[in-house]
């Protein structure tokens, strides 16, 4: 996104937070033997330390603040002073792979909106049916390519010139205009012939609903993925100003600009609700949009109208789509990386995955399975030869398993697999992946550490821990990593234990929040892996029994 300040995506995520940190890393990556581990401190190469071969090569934390100081203005002084890096997930955790990355899931997220809000069977795709948002950086770049991929009709508003050409380069916007009658026109004409199209328009989001609404056009599923979770540090550019006007009133008066991007959001969250009231569907993406509303202001945006304690009256994408249909079950972003180089290691592990989801099994891997057989033609590659598919625990083990196995013929370059830390069990964030855990542990933090730590226990070749993520400071904890295939079988042994933890933990941990498909897979864990293992389960409680017993209590 700023190579020259190490920034990949949302903003500010960093890889690390200067270049003699990075020169440092990279020598010590290129000098450090098997029985050595990197230590990395927000950033900094703390050093080479002696280990063991079964230990990890890396481990990473970025921003772990102590409580009392970790809110975002605190943070920027402690980056200001060097000592904290912002390493958003995969930027700090070293497995970012362009806006790939998330295009599987945006892909997923806007099917199963469309099954969920529109009533569309799972054997249907979008045709017809427009999406609108914002965004076309690093990560929210995915959104024109996901709603191309799921046959729809997608709107996504942009006020930095330089991001709409990106994506126009890599085709992944096939049109984009500054004249709304002209977008219109021709969102009218896919309509009618349900092609699927994707248009950039190159002005604001609010101007963009405002016009939505004011010309009652019918839009049924709306989103937002401007970077909320650096509201006031320009990831939101107020209307009524330019990208590079809001830039230079970021600069040069700072509170003004702040009371500009308030003002903004509480219109922004005004047009909304009233689409909404004539029909469309809106969630939260995740990016602390209505956590940033709320701040603003507008406290109608709470469930309870008074504070977050219950959450907001839009769903998340996780409550309502990707926690109860992927997380709950296993799924999520599983990636690799062919270190190689080669488009041909490519093209074979593409292969290898199709034939190993099962698209009869359930709709997720019908998704999945129609996602991996045409995600060479769909040119998601941007620099690294690597690939995202969501999976669960046995599809990822057997996919690493199999790549492991053709490494050690000779047939596969080395590949890294690793995942988003936005997974089942990698984050522990109220606002995005664990709004769908009703039982109060979502203001936790214990299942991301445990993750990271489980993780090392298990010998993954880098495990990180980060502040953050795409929510912002103080609002979540995110863990990742990494493992380097080399064919032997000792990685074997680190991919069945570590990839089935990294997933199941997540799962057990949903499972006792009593969340209902967590609790069947855990179910079917524990009768499979009964000589290895037990996930303890909950038992549900009748509610009407302990309505009762209280009345009695309180009668007395």
């Amino acid at each position: 996104l700023y190579p020259y300040e190490l920034v990949t995506y949302g903003e500010s995520g960093q890889v690390c937070q200067n270049w003699m940190q990075y020169r440092l890393i990279k020598k010590y990556l290129e000098i450090m033997t098997e029985e050595q581990t990197l230590v990395v401190q927000s950033g900094h190469p703390l050093g080479l330390f002696p280990s063991r071969k079964e230990a990890p090569r890396v481990i990473s934390t970025n921003g772990i603040v102590i409580g009392k100081w970790d809110n975002p203005e605190d943070f920027q002084r402690l980056t200001a002073l060097g000592v904290a890096n912002y390493g958003q997930m995969t930027a700090g955790g070293w497995m970012y792979i362009g806006p790939q990355g998330i295009v599987h899931g945006t892909y997923i997220t806007l099917l199963n909106a469309g099954r969920k809000y529109l009533g569309i069977p799972p054997e249907k795709d979008l045709r017809g049916v427009l999406f609108i948002s914002s965004g076309l950086g690093g990560m929210s770049g995915a959104q024109p390519k996901a709603v191309e991929i799921a046959k729809g009709i997608g709107v996504i508003a942009e006020v930095d010139y330089s991001r709409i050409e990106t994506r126009l380069k890599q085709g992944w916007v096939k049109k984009v205009s500054s004249n709304l009658d002209e977008i219109f026109q021709w969102v009218d004409e896919h309509r009618k012939t349900k092609e699927p199209i994707s248009i950039a328009y190159y002005g604001n989001i609010v101007d963009l609903l405002e016009y939505v609404d004011s010309h009652n056009i019918k839009a049924e599923l709306l989103s937002d993925q401007t970077s909320c979770h650096a509201v006031y540090e320009g990831g939101y550019t107020p209307v009524g100003l330019t990208f590079e006007e809001g830039r230079a009133l970021l600069a040069s008066n700072p509170e003004e600009f702040r009371r500009c991007v308030d003002t903004s959001l509480r219109r922004h969250f005004q047009v909304i609700k009233r689409l909404c009231d004539k029909g469309a569907k809106f969630w939260d993406y995740g990016n602390s949009f209505m956590a940033s509303v709320f701040d603003a202001g507008e406290h109608c945006i709470a469930r309870n109208g008074i504070d977050t304690s219950e959450g907001f009256i839009f769903p998340s994408y996780v409550e309502d789509i990707m926690g109860p249909l992927c997380f709950d079950f296993g799924y999520g972003p599983y990636r690799w990386v062919c270190l190689s180089g080669k488009d041909s290691d490519l093209h074979l592990t593409d292969q290898v995955a199709a034939e190993i989801i099962d698209p009869n099994r359930n709709t997720m891997d019908k998704d999945n399975h129609y996602w991996i057989t045409h995600a060479e033609e769909n040119n998601l590659v941007v620099g690294t030869k690597a690939r995202i598919l969501y999976a669960d625990e046995e599809e990822r083990i057997r996919i690493a398993l199999h790549f492991n196995q053709l490494i050690r013929e000779g047939k596969l370059g080395p590949v890294m697999i690793g995942r988003d830390h936005h997974d089942t069990g990698g984050t522990d964030s109220p606002f995005r992946e664990t709004a769908n855990i009703k039982d109060g542990s979502n203001r936790m933090a214990d299942m991301a550490a445990h993750c990271f730590a489980g993780n090392a226990a298990r010998g993954l070749t880098m495990v990180v821990l980060s502040n953050g993520g795409g929510v912002g400071v103080g609002k979540a904890f995110n863990s990742g990593n990494g493992i380097v295939l080399d064919g032997s079988e000792y990685i074997d042994n680190v991919i069945k234990s570590g990839l089935s933890w990294d997933v199941m933990g997540g799962v057990g941990r949903r499972n006792w929040a009593r969340n209902e498909n967590a609790m069947k897979t855990v179910r079917t864990w524990n009768e499979v892996h009964s000589e290895e293992g037990h996930i303890t389960m909950p038992e549900n409680i009748d509610d009407e029994m302990v309505n009762e017993i209280v009345q009695k209590r309180l009668q007395k």
